[in-house]
């Protein structure tokens, strides 16, 4: 586990995830509204070398950024959850893909995740602190 004390803190933990991302890899990002997770993403893609603004792709589902050192496919299921409609996009393409993949909200579509992802849920300790945050990574 990692401990976020501020949105740099987030921010950073995303991009040091995201210059180790990989062809093929797929991230699935857990947490409550407002824990961080555009900001850890935004940090991931920097990881990548994407350097256009990284913004969650609420009504769109998935958002392509092609310039980083690896195709980037950031997911955000929150208003869909439908495993039909990730089907009519053609999440296989992307998730099976030699891109990157991470998906917000993940838990909402787990019976289309592939067998092998990482799993990163975040999570608030208002106990420790308005800002502070705990980021979970998990091989699954």
């Amino acid at each position: 586990m990692t401990e976020s004390f501020s949105y740099e803190d987030t921010f950073r933990t995303g991009f040091l995830l995201g210059e180790k991302a990989g062809p093929g890899d797929v991230y699935c990002l857990c947490g409550d509204l407002g824990v961080g997770k555009t900001v850890f993403t935004q940090g991931f893609a920097k990881g990548l070398g994407v350097e256009e603004p990284v913004q969650s792709p609420t009504f769109t589902i998935v958002q392509e950024y092609e310039e980083g050192r690896l195709p980037f496919y950031h997911f955000d299921v929150y208003r869909s959850g439908d495993v039909e409609e990730m089907d009519e996009i053609g999440y296989e393409d992307y998730i099976y893909g030699q891109g990157v993949s991470l998906i917000e909200w993940a838990n909402l579509i787990e019976e289309i995740l592939p067998e092998h992802y990482t799993k990163i849920t975040i999570s608030k300790n208002l106990e420790r602190g308005f800002d502070y945050r705990e980021i979970k990574i998990e091989e699954i």
